[in-house]
């Protein structure tokens, strides 16, 4: 049986997003609807969701948002930026999220069918140079995966990397067998040596210099 396709549109919706929807849902002949950045994430296990998120109107705690429906098992869902300004704004986007598609503001209307047919096809739609730079970042990231860096201690990098899972407070103490107090000090000696403000900011640095590893990485760990 093919699974079904709907393509989502997030973005403000407006007059224009709204001409893009019924452009696109004519071009491909395909399920295409506009949401709001925070309106509720499809959940349809027999769907295949092609998500175009709009680098303009959404910002990085909604990314995130749909980044995890899009990683969790009961979704079939492709995500992919659009109206990005360049390709330092893709590989900044690429390397944050789980992106498998990029399309840029001076696309044309033509061009973007053409890489949203890609996608409902579970390609990837992005420029060789863009997936040149994608792959010496997760090399230079591979080669510094377990080195110490900004000073942090092991605990801190062990803290860091259950942060960038996702995990809360509370499920990283559970983790590593410490109170909530000593992983909010630890969160607080982090965030200073990285000199970033939030959770958020710090899961970004998680992600672009030690990569987004699995739970089961944090408890192996835990056990050396």
């Amino acid at each position: 049986m093919e699974t079904s396709v709907t393509v989502v549109l997030v973005t403000e919706i407006n007059p224009q997003s709204e001409l893009f929807v019924q452009y696109v849902r004519d071009k491909l002949s395909c399920e295409v609807e506009a949401l709001g950045p925070r309106d509720n994430v499809p959940d349809d296990n027999d769907r295949h969701f092609v998500v175009l998120l709009d680098a303009d109107h959404v910002n990085e705690k909604d990314m995130h948002q749909w980044e995890e429906c899009a990683a969790s098992d009961q979704n079939n869902m492709t995500m992919a930026a659009f109206n990005l300004a360049d390709e330092n704004q893709a590989i900044t986007l690429a390397t944050t999220f789980r992106l498998q598609g990029v399309f840029y503001r001076r696309d044309s209307l033509a061009l973007i069918c053409k890489g949203i047919a890609k996608l409902i096809n579970s390609e990837l739609w992005m420029s060789r140079t863009l997936m040149t730079r994608l792959i010496k970042f997760y090399r230079r990231q591979q080669v510094n995966a377990y080195r110490p860096a900004c000073g942090l201690t092991h605990r801190e990098l062990e803290i860091l990397r259950l942060l960038g899972t996702g995990a809360s407070n509370t499920e990283i103490a559970n983790q590593l067998f410490v109170s909530e107090h000593t992983v909010k000090s630890h969160l607080y000696n982090i965030f200073r040596k990285l000199k970033v403000k939030n959770r958020i900011q710090a899961m970004n640095w998680v992600r672009q210099n030690l990569g987004t590893p699995s739970m089961t990485q944090g408890q192996s760990r835990q056990a050396d």
